[in-house]
């Protein structure tokens, strides 16, 4: 083989190399489901701890998504996959999407929608490795069923 074969190929081998670093967010993904058969990057959910919990609720004629505010501290939390827990105790069927506010067209962008009936919950779990990789600091939550209801913002201290 010669040297110019050679060099192609270890060029083509860096390209290749320098590709597949580009879909690091891929860690596990997002994935949902309820507590007892949901699980994420293969840990159950059941053996994870809710680190925050968000509620579809009705203030007075108002419907929102609550807290509208929450932030999570990962300075002094463990490495563990982030798992939030979504209720709706609202009287209708809602929608709960989580995204990155900035750069929503990348492919590697934090994206995830559920639907939840009124009384339901869902879980859904978030590799730690795809929340600093995909967004910056903030994600924002809203009901993508009902562009009217209020949302909310969830800051994440890195």
């Amino acid at each position: 083989m010669g040297k110019t074969m050679l060099a192609v190929f270890f060029g083509l081998g860096m390209v290749l190399a320098g590709a597949s670093s580009s879909y690091a967010l891929q860690a596990g993904g997002v994935e949902t489901g309820d507590l007892e058969t949901g699980s994420v990057v293969g840990q159950p959910f059941k053996e994870l701890s809710v680190d925050v919990s968000f509620f579809a609720t009705e203030i007075g004629n108002m419907k929102v998504w609550y807290p509208p505010m929450t932030v999570l501290d990962f300075k002094s939390r463990p490495g563990a996959p982030v798992l939030l827990k979504v209720t709706n105790n609202a009287t209708a069927e809602h929608g709960f999407q989580l995204s990155a506010a900035v750069n929503q067209s990348a492919p590697t962008v934090l994206h995830t929608k559920i639907v939840l009936k009124p009384g339901e919950t869902q879980y859904i779990g978030i590799p730690t490795s795809d929340l600093f990789y995909a967004s910056g600091s903030v994600l924002e939550y809203r009901c993508h069923l009902h562009p009217g209801h209020v949302g909310g913002k969830l800051l994440m201290l890195k």
